[in-house]
Formats: structure tokens, sequence, C-alpha cells
């Protein structure tokens, strides 16, 4: 892979837009067995798909397309006083080799989104599928090895704890994308490290979603369960837990039951809408929140089916392992607050969230929340939304990750950014060279 990329056939534009149109028409082709695959990793309809999984790589492969030539060009920069007449500007070069590591939540999306960032940058790539979600990882490593050659894109599978550091202890890569747990992401930073190789992060953590006492009730529910409960709360961006002004928390509990029924009926374990948990591991730890308050809805689970219900919690402890651990899963904790310094409170025993979400009729309540919290990404009046739109860059800070994604961002990610400054030959001042004795009164005028 070293020696393809050290050819430079991966630097023109016609080749990087060539393979982005070669991956786009593999993803077109294989989308059947996509759906097939991800139905069986995680229940997904059709639907989910297209909206979470291959639409949505789709559309970022359309954006990269359309867009690449543009990203290419470089960019013209002003030039300062001293370096008159010379002129400034920042090319994009790729970096190399890289490696992207994906999740087993959204198993194409997570993993072949970078991707697009890499081709569109003029990279070699080595990607590792999750080895949680076999059936898209089979898939994938088919469409990649029918469409491009080893040398240039390479699927890895197999034990994420082997083959990661294997990879990573073994060749220098240019760069290494990771998704997944905190707690992994640190070991990649560290194994990064060892080589001083550049990585982005893109983690999880307690992403709070807030809804004030002035939001529109029914609204706010619809779109937290739409999000909390997609892909069964197996979403790094979902509202982790929601903390509610007091004065209308048990209209938000209504509503969320009743946005709950109309989205997935009295028995979610036969919703065409209603996905299921990836393995007996995440089960496991996942009912073990159920007992950490009071169930206002759902709690119902079916190992065999690896089912659990849309649950609400109230009454939580602040100390439970539930408001500790990021809860990746149907588990919905309602939290109430009479102050926003008690929500901030809250907010601040886990800083830097990836996501935040508030909900509000207030602009002045909404400009205090987005300043006062800091986070990754995030909406008002809505949730995780924001990561559909390419034109956003995605990504977290501290505990939740370094770096960011999508769209434009994804190029930006996998380039380095060369500056270069030219500077003409036909005008050249012997103020510039030594003697400088006498002149600094010119040198503080110009340099300032």
């Amino acid at each position: 892979m070293r020696q393809f990329f050290e050819s430079g056939k991966t630097r023109s534009y016609a080749f990087r837009r060539e393979q982005l149109i070669k991956l786009k028409n593999a993803v077109r082709k294989f989308e059947e067995p996509l759906h097939e695959a991800l139905y069986a990793d995680l229940k997904k309809s059709p639907e989910e798909c297209w909206v979470t999984e291959t639409g949505f790589l789709q559309a970022e492969l359309s954006n990269a397309i359309k867009n690449l030539k543009r990203w290419m060009q470089p960019e013209l920069v002003p030039t300062n006083l001293l370096n008159i007449p010379s002129s400034s500007r920042v090319m994009k070069e790729p970096l190399g080799v890289v490696l992207i590591i994906g999740p087993w939540n959204y198993p194409l999306m997570l993993l072949l989104t970078p991707l697009v960032g890499a081709i569109a940058a003029g990279n070699c790539a080595v990607i590792k599928g999750s080895e949680f979600a076999p059936a898209t990882a089979s898939v994938i490593r088919q469409m990649m090895e029918e469409n491009f050659d080893k040398e240039y894109i390479f699927f890895q599978d197999g034990d994420g704890a082997t083959e990661i550091p294997a990879m990573m202890n073994h060749f220098s890569f240019d760069h290494v994308f990771y998704t997944g747990s905190t707690a992994v992401g640190k070991i990649i930073y560290r194994m990064a490290a060892e080589r001083l190789v550049p990585v982005t992060l893109e983690l999880g953590g307690k992403s709070p979603c807030v809804v004030e006492s002035d939001a529109h009730i029914k609204v706010a529910a619809r779109r937290i369960v739409q999000t909390k409960f997609s892909n069964a709360g197996q979403m790094c961006v979902a509202p982790d837990y929601v903390l509610v002004h007091a004065g209308i928390k048990e209209k938000l509990v209504a509503a969320l039951k009743e946005a709950i029924g109309r989205f997935y009926g009295e028995q979610p374990e036969e919703s065409y809408n209603y996905g299921k948990i990836i393995n007996e591991k995440q089960f496991s730890r996942l009912i073990a929140y159920l007992d950490q308050g009071t169930i206002v809805h759902g709690g119902r689970i079916d190992k065999q089916r690896l089912f659990i219900e849309p649950t609400i919690l109230d009454n939580v402890p602040l100390d439970a392992p539930v408001m500790q651990d990021e809860i990746f899963g149907p588990v919905l904790p309602l939290i109430p607050f009479q102050t926003s310094e008690e929500a901030l409170a809250v907010i601040a025993k886990h800083k830097n969230p990836l996501a935040f979400y508030v909900f509000t009729s207030n602009r002045r309540t909404e400009k205090k929340w987005l300043e006062e919290v800091a986070f990754g990404g995030g909406c008002v009046n809505n949730a995780s939304w924001h990561l559909t739109n390419h034109h956003l860059p995605f990504g977290g800070r501290g505990f939740s990750g370094t770096g960011h994604y999508h769209g434009r961002y994804s190029f930006e990610t996998f380039s380095h950014k060369k500056a270069v400054m030219k500077t003409p030959t036909w005008f050249d001042p012997a103020i510039k060279y030594p003697p400088f004795k006498g002149k600094l009164k010119l040198f503080k005028w110009v340099i300032r």
C-alpha cells in the first residue's frame, strides 16, 4: 500500500473522482444485501437503513463527487506587509496510508463515510470493520474486494482487540480514524502517540437533552423518542438522559409514552420499526440499569430475541451507574430541575458531551444554554439530526473525541494543508539583508 501511494496514482483529480463514483455504484449494487445484513445484525428496516446507513453514505458520496475539484484547488490567502510582493496559498496534499476503524452500531455508515474523505483527499486506506456486526462486515468485504485493489483499499476483519494492535504496532500509518468507545479510544490514542501518528477520535459520552418549561412538549417528545429509540438506542448522539423542568415533567412523561406507543405499538418486539440489541454482552449490561430508578414506561425484556422495551426511568439517583456510564441503549432517565444552575451542575459531572439538545421557545434561553455548555455538536428543538447535514462538522471534544468530519470536513481531515509562498525576483530591496544596524525603527513599522 505504501508503494501504491508513493507511485502517485491516487493524487490526480480524475483518479479520485473515479474511485468515489466506483464506491457509489458499489453501494447501489449491494444495497439489498447490505439491508439484509443490517437486519441480521441489528434488525434495521430498509427505511432505517436508507436514512442512517446506505442513503446517508450515498449523499456523502454525491456531495464529494460534486465538490471534489473545488476542494482540491489551492486556497489563495493574503500576504503580510513584510513579504509583499509575494503571493501566498494553501495546498492540500494527501496524508498517505490511513487506518479507519468502524464500530458495530452503524457498521456501514460509520466505516465508509470517513473512507469517502480519505479517497477524496487522495489516500490509500485500511478499513477495519466490526466483528460484532459480522453479516454487514462480510458484505462490505465482498464489496471492497470486487471494486478496489488491495494495495489501494484493504478491508481488515477479525478480532479488533488482536488485529488493531498488530497493525498499529508494526506499521506507521499516516492517520488513524477511530469511532467507538472512549475506553478503546484511549488505547488507540496511546498506540498512535508511540509513533507520533495523528488521530481523529469519534467517541461518545453522556449527551444531555434539556426540556425547558416553555418547550413545545408534544414536538419535543416525538423528536426525543424518534432519536433515543432509533437502532434500539445504540447511537452515540442519542439523548443519554433528559433534564426536564420540574413544572412540566408529568406532561413530558405522558407525551413520551404516547410517542413510544404511536411509533412502536404495544409490542415493540414485533414492530417493523424497532431494532434489537447487538449481542448478549450488551443486553446484560443494559438490563442492569432497569432497577436503578422507577420504571414509568417499558421495562420488558426477552433475552432470546435480544429485546429491551423502550424504557423511561424516573427517580434516578445521580450516583447510579445509569447516570455514570454512557447508556447506549433504549433506557432513558428523566432528571427534573428547578433552575438552570441545577441542570448545569448535572451536565458538569460529564463534561464535553458529544451532543447537546435543548428544547425551548425562548431565544435568550436558547442562547444561554448554547453558550454555557461545551459540546461537540447539537440541536435546538431537535435531536441528532445535525449529523445528517454534511455542511456541518461532526465531532466531539475532550472525552467525546477529537477532530471532525462530514462533507468537506472529511476531505480536510485526511489532507495536509501545505503553506506555500512565492516571491518574485524582480524586487529585492537591500534593506532586507545585513547589515541591520539603524533599521530597527523601520522593522517595527513593517512587522506589527
